[in-house]
């Protein structure tokens, strides 16, 4: 398996737990939370600015979904330009969406970039670096880890927030 099908592979699952979890959900199933504490959230770009000199000379900068596919007008939430990074309680309570197949609309369409976007990637590419603001240095391939990691746990916390929903 080459690196590009085994991260296809690994987005692919987390979209299997999105579509389980998530796309039955009724509002007020989706605005319930198990402790009324906000949490910060972190929704982190594929990859920053690309450097000139990459080995492949391909661009590693993936579109905003959220922004370019009309996402952000179709959420109409209070804070559209917003990552949700840092949010308190009430602006978490804010945040209200009409049902579960709105927010696996989104995830669907966000896959489907990430997807072409690490379909056709290059060990070469994996080993760019994307960020120099760490040391050592992000390189693409362990951003890409990062952001798996955290679309899988937040993809646990959405099935344990479902499996509480349906024991009460």
């Amino acid at each position: 398996m080459t690196s590009a099908k085994l991260l296809v592979d690994a987005f692919g699952r987390i979209r299997e737990v999105v579509h389980r979890v998530v796309g039955s959900l009724s509002s007020e199933q989706l605005a319930f939370r198990v402790d009324p504490r906000g949490e910060p959230g972190r929704l982190a770009g594929v990859a920053p600015d690309p450097d000139p000199g990459r080995p492949s000379g391909r661009r590693l900068r993936a579109e905003r979904v959220w922004t370019s596919q009309g996402w952000v007008e179709q959420f109409g939430l209070p804070f559209p330009r917003d990552t949700g990074y840092g949010h308190r309680a009430n602006d978490v309570a804010a945040v209200q969406l009409g049902s579960g197949e709105l927010l696996v609309g989104y995830h669907d369409a966000v896959h489907e970039q990430t997807t072409r976007y690490v379909k056709d990637l290059s060990d070469a590419d994996l080993a760019h670096i994307v960020d120099r603001s760490w040391d050592p240095p992000v390189t693409l391939g362990v951003r890409l880890e990062s952001v798996i990691s955290d679309d899988l746990q937040h993809a646990g916390q959405a099935a344990l927030v479902r499996g509480i929903l349906q024991r009460r």
